[in-house]
This record gives C-alpha cells, structure tokens and sequence, in this order.
C-alpha cells in the first residue's frame, strides 16, 4: 500500500481506535440469538411471522453460518483461496529475490523483494484482524480491495519505474554513488520499523479497531491510550506512512518516492485531522488530553 488512495478506507493505512460496531443497529450476537429464541431483534417480530412465534434454534444457526458460504463477507472458501495466493506469491517472490541477489546478480532483486514486502502486508491484516478483532475478520480484511485505482496504480508505477531505470539507464542516478547503500539500508529499516508498528497498533486495539473511519460512537468503543498508542496517537497510519517510503527507497525510485511522500502526506493529513475530530465529540477532554502528551510521527500532519 505504498501510496495514497483518497477513497477513504486506507485499506492500507488503517484506523486505529474506532469500532465496527455502529451502536444504532439492533443486530445481535449468535449467543444472544440463540437465548431470545431466534434472529428477530428483542422485542420485535420477524417479517411474515405472527407475534407470538420466533424462528427455531435451526433457523438461528443456519442465518448465523450462512455468513460463511461462498460468495459472502465472511466466505471460508474465499479465505482460504486468498491466503493460498498469499503463500505462492511470498514464495516465489523471495525465491526470485535470492536468485537474483546472490545466484544471479541483478539489481532486479528489488522488485520481488516489493512484491515480497506486500505479500506480508496484505497478510498480516487479516491474520492480525482474525486473532485480535475475530468478529471483524473476513475477506477484506486482507485489504486487497477497496484502497482505490490509486493504490494499484503506485505501485504498478513503483515497480514500473524500477525496471525501466535498471533495464535503460543502468548506470544512471539522481543521486551520488556514496548515498545507495546508506539509502538502501534505511529503506530496510523503514520497511521493518513501518509493518512492527503497525502490527503491533492492530493488536493492542483489538476490537477498537476498524479500517474504516467510523462515524457513531458505538457502546463497547473505549479510547486505546496503551502499549504504543502511549507515544503515538495514529501509529497504524505512522507504521503505513514510513512503512511506503520505505518500499521505494529500496526500490531506489527518487520520482516514486516522491509521489509516495505527498499522496502518502495528503492523505494522512486529511484523515487524521477528521478522524480527530470526531475523537473529540465521542470522548471530549479525555482525548484531549490524551491528545497532547502524544505524537503523530508523520512531519507536519
């Protein structure tokens, strides 16, 4: 998700301390379905039934495991064949970098390792979100869609550009000889520094947290202020934002990083200062004050 996508979900840049639960909706639990006797919500009826009669305990079940089936949300087929791309592409992509690193030298090893460093991304949203936010997991939870024709055309144009400057201009930088490496080592940095924080922000919310912004304050919504939301406030968007730059300082793209720094910027700019804003109407002096001994990590935002 190395560059912005304005369409709101961020799908790579995730929210952090929001729930998915929107508290004016009467849908209820599978175990608070099965002790009120059926899917209608508490004190209603479902459509077409008479009053005084409620779905039986299989009719519940059946709704509840319905979610699973092929082509919905939750689809287990969809899952597993989403998490079986993510185990090839992974391996043949860090099999292509070694060979091209060590085997067969060529600066070309940077375009699998990008691919690679996706391929753990897209992983680690789901899995983060199906062990720590379980009833929040399903399939776009692996955040392969939904991020917008800009999230796919960044990173195209990322690996784009890399091929063509080691394909065509081999021996040509922007930048003086004694600065690749320094560079490329902090790309590494930046990229393993990005996706800890990020992980570790999704875990530590748990069920706070959503990939979209979300608007009501729901009941269960408690403010995170623990663990590394005690010294940045956003670090899912830190951990993202740093984590793209990252990817295209390896690549050694000056233009794309470029592009990366003010979409990425934008982006995040925008959605913090809005995501702040409604913070302060759900949690009012608390989260200013919560607001002021913390930092966003992103310069200027």
């Amino acid at each position: 998700m190395a560059t912005a996508h304005t369409n709101g979900a961020l799908n790579g840049a995730a929210h952090h301390e929001i729930d998915e639960t929107d508290s004016t909706t009467t849908r209820r639990r599978p175990w608070e379905i099965l002790e009120n006797g059926g899917i209608a919500p508490l004190n209603q009826s479902s459509p077409g039934r008479p009053q005084n009669s409620s779905p039986t305990v299989d009719e519940a079940l059946n709704t509840f495991e319905r979610q699973y089936y092929p082509s919905k949300p939750k689809s287990l087929s969809g899952i597993a064949v989403r998490s079986l791309l993510v185990g090839i592409v992974l391996t043949v992509s860090v099999q292509s970098t070694i060979y091209l690193l060590f085997l067969a030298p060529s600066p070309l090893w940077r375009i699998p390792f990008f691919i690679s460093s996706l391929a753990i991304f897209h992983f680690l949203e789901f899995w983060v979100t199906a062990a720590y936010n379980t009833p929040a997991a399903q399939i776009s939870s692996f955040l392969f869609s939904g991020n917008g024709s800009a999230y796919n055309i960044a990173h195209s144009t990322a690996i784009l550009e890399c091929l063509l400057t080691n394909l065509f201009f081999p021996n040509r930088s922007l930048l003086p000889p004694a600065v690749h490496l320094p560079i490329l080592l902090l790309g590494f940095f930046l990229i393993l520094l990005g996706q800890t924080i990020r992980t570790m922000a999704m875990m530590e919310a748990g069920t706070n947290f959503n990939h979209i912004v979300q608007y009501t304050k729901a009941r269960t919504h408690s403010l995170v202020t623990s663990g590394i939301y005690g010294y940045l406030r956003h670090p899912s968007y830190f951990g993202f934002f740093w984590w793209g730059l990252g990817t295209q300082m390896v690549l050694g793209n000056p233009i794309c990083f470029l592009g990366y720094t003010v979409a990425l910027w934008r982006f995040f700019n925008r959605r913090i200062k809005g995501e702040e804003a409604l913070l302060v109407k759900f949690f009012g002096d608390e989260y200013v004050d919560y607001r002021q001994r913390t930092v966003v990590g992103i310069p200027f935002a």
